[in-house]
């Protein structure tokens, strides 16, 4: 077994960067005894640490990081080293120019930031593989190495002649002639077919931008080319550490913690051994409440979750504020307790922080950090972070727990770029994320766990599968979502639905007919409404407003559960139901609010007795999510609002925070939490 798998305590630290203070002796010797007093027991190094280990062009400086493996050691630390390619130092950028990005309008970036690099410099590869041969070399047999953090939230994409000629190649080895590639492309509208490869340059903002196929295409190849850069960086930590795990940190997008947009982390995450992810909820903010918020942040921690179906780790965190919302404000006493018992709620083995110290200049300054400005374990976020550092001690018997859901919701990246592309409906925002989120809310309020899938998923586990707005569908995942409605499943999917192929090209006779066959109905048009505009569901004899979106359809075998209130399509079909095989397949046509999803989910949720088996009587503001191990069943009930609230359960159970007996009603705080076994 690896380190890993041997540490048994849950990982509680963060990003350390000593190379900062390497003139400030005393501040790094503080460090040492201030993380005993946190209870931290692992720390990220080297992550921006290049120009410390490699001061000029091959002369490399390890002995401060010696230094620091050791101490981390002794004290019974674990360390996650980190490859530096994530910020390049100035002597890198100033002798090799190539190195540095070209945007989307053709001009040479300049040095700075960070992720200012192009993945396909052959001179960028090649000293990254250096310092990494390096690293490893040197403390890839250290004991306190536990794994390797490559790089730092890969984002971003070059234009550079590199990079256009990779993009030419890899259409050649996807499409192999000109001819499958502008019959993708639908190379004759507006004139744009393809009679050379060298015609091909990325979509630009002085260029090519309209051909959606392409548009498509370059995003899919940005994420491959990312992680053929990933692959290279970790080539020289695997010849030598081949069972030392490997990840690097994905991102949220928003204040509404989105899935990351610009790379598609369905395809990466079967590249690296273990998930982990920064995440950086604005509690306490005014346009949702704290439940709002919770529920955003379990969506994608379940996502984050599902993808390899394992536990992940919250890579960066903060203990109080950021610098980079547009309001920083601080996390209220108890939040952060809170917000890091929700993290392993939802499958995180680790509440790791950016950052441990703050910076003493530049942007970073007023980031959160276990260590403030004033050095002091007395200030109130300080003896925060050390008392989770004492409750993760209490419930070290969760770590390595995962969860068990029976429902399943279906997110796909090539969808959410298609549907962003599409010159149609909502032309500014189709809100494929936040419908995802609104769809899940009823789940969290009534503490059903969820899987948040791709399709390349099985799907079979799953007693009810959700597929909202999966406007581009291939063939193969509508055959997919055929056998597993017909071999029992129920299936939720809704407007804008199976609009496009893979190559963002609409399906020929309209409404594809596997998709009319699932669902028994032929969608003919889909109604866009003005943000003003209203329209309702009659609904199980109650109405229901819908907004956005109205899609007309008409019923061939389907059953009509809801029917539209207004406009020249009243009285029509808006919500379906048809038996396939020995299944069910929903049908939502329009955008509603969340009062109609509770009403049609809770019946779903009845017929297929989804309800927790612990919770008798729930709460909307406290959510109880379950982690399980064995035979055993660890809950945690987790109070997400400014009021004290109540809970009935099925058994009486022990908190292990407090090693307090728990009866059949529970009362919580505000901001209250217990991880509960029967």
């Amino acid at each position: 077994m690896t380190k890993y798998e041997l540490e048994k305590r849950f990982l509680h630290g963060g990003d350390y960067n000593p190379d900062q203070w390497q003139d400030y002796p005393d501040i790094l010797a503080k460090d040492l005894a201030l993380m005993k007093l946190a209870k931290v027991n692992t720390v990220s190094l080297g992550i921006f640490a290049w120009s410390a280990l490699e001061p000029e062009e091959g002369r490399f400086e390890f002995a401060w990081l010696d230094k620091i493996f050791d101490e981390i050691h002794a004290m019974g630390g674990n360390v996650i080293l980190a490859t530096p390619s994530g910020a390049r130092p100035a002597w890198l950028s100033q002798k090799y120019p190539e190195v540095l990005r070209t945007n989307d309008r053709f001009e040479k970036m300049h040095h700075g930031g960070r992720h200012n690099h192009c993945f396909s410099s052959p001179i960028y590869r090649e000293k990254v593989a250096i310092i990494n041969q390096k690293l490893a070399e040197r403390y890839g047999h250290h004991p306190a190495l536990l794994m390797w953090h490559i790089s730092n939230e890969y984002s971003g994409d070059c234009h550079c002649a590199y990079c256009q000629e990779n993009f030419r190649h890899w259409l050649q080895v996807k499409y192999g002639t000109l001819a499958a590639l502008n019959a993708a492309w639908w190379g004759p509208f507006w004139s744009h077919t393809i009679t050379d490869w060298s015609q091909i340059d990325a979509p630009s903002a002085i260029g090519e931008s309209m051909v959606h196929g392409q548009n498509l295409d370059w995003k899919r190849f940005v994420t491959d080319q990312t992680i053929d850069f990933f692959e290279a960086e970790t080539k020289p930590l695997k010849a030598v550490t081949p069972d030392v795990p490997v990840t690097t940190n994905f991102m949220a997008d928003t204040v509404d913690l989105l899935p990351f947009y610009s790379l598609d982390y369905g395809k990466f995450a079967k590249h690296v051994d273990l998930i982990s992810w920064d995440c950086y909820p604005a509690w306490h903010n005014d346009a949702m409440s704290t439940a709002d918020l919770a529920s955003k942040v379990g969506f994608i921690n379940d996502q984050y979750r599902s993808l390899k179906q394992q536990p992940f780790l919250i890579m960066e965190s903060t203990p109080s504020g950021v610098n980079w919302h547009d309001y920083n404000k601080t996390k209220r006493p108890g939040m952060h307790n809170l917000s890091s018992l929700q993290f392993l709620a939802h499958g995180s083995d680790s509440n790791l922080y950016f950052q441990w110290r703050k910076s003493r200049g530049s942007s970073e300054k007023f980031h959160g950090a276990v260590v403030d400005h004033d050095n002091s374990a007395d200030n109130r976020v300080f003896q925060e972070v050390a008392h989770v550092g004492e409750l993760l001690e209490k419930v070290q018997a969760v770590k390595g727990s995962d969860k068990v859901a029976r429902v399943g919701m279906i997110y796909d990246w090539d969808n959410n770029w298609a549907l962003d592309d599409a010159q149609g409906f909502q032309t500014q925002d189709k809100k494929y994320g936040l419908s995802l989120q609104n769809h899940y809310r009823y789940f969290w309020n009534k503490d059903i766990a969820v899987d948040v899938v791709t399709p390349d998923h099985d799907f079979s586990k799953y007693d009810l599968l959700i597929a909202p707005m999966l406007y581009l569908m291939t063939e193969e995942t509508m055959a997919k979502l055929g056998a597993y409605v017909k071999a029992g499943g129920q299936l939720v999917s809704t407007y804008i639905t199976g609009c496009v192929d893979e190559n963002d090209l609409t399906y020929l006779g309209g409404w594809p007919e596997k998709l009319q066959e699932i669902f028994g109905i032929s969608v003919t048009e889909t109604d866009t409404l003005y943000p003003t505009d209203r329209n309702g569901l009659s609904y199980a004899g109650a109405s229901y407003e819908a907004v956005d979106y109205c899609s007309l359809f008409k019923t061939t075998s389907a059953e009509t559960l809801a029917v539209y209130e207004t406009d020249f399509y009243a009285g029509t079909p808006a919500v379906t139901v048809n038996a396939y095989g020995a299944g069910k397949a929903y049908y939502i046509g329009a955008r509603t609010g969340y009062d109609f999803l509770a009403a049609f989910y809770g019946q779903r949720v009845h017929d297929l007795t989804l309800d927790h088996p612990f919770v008798e009587t729930g709460n909307d503001a406290v959510s109880v999510q379950s982690r399980e191990k064995g035979d055993q069943t660890f809950y945690f009930v987790m109070n997400f609002s400014e009021t004290a609230q109540t809970i009935t359960v099925a058994a009486e159970s022990t908190d292990l925070l407090t090693g307090e007996k728990v009866g059949k009603t529970i009362a919580l705080a505000p901001y209250g939490v217990k991880v509960l076994v029967p």
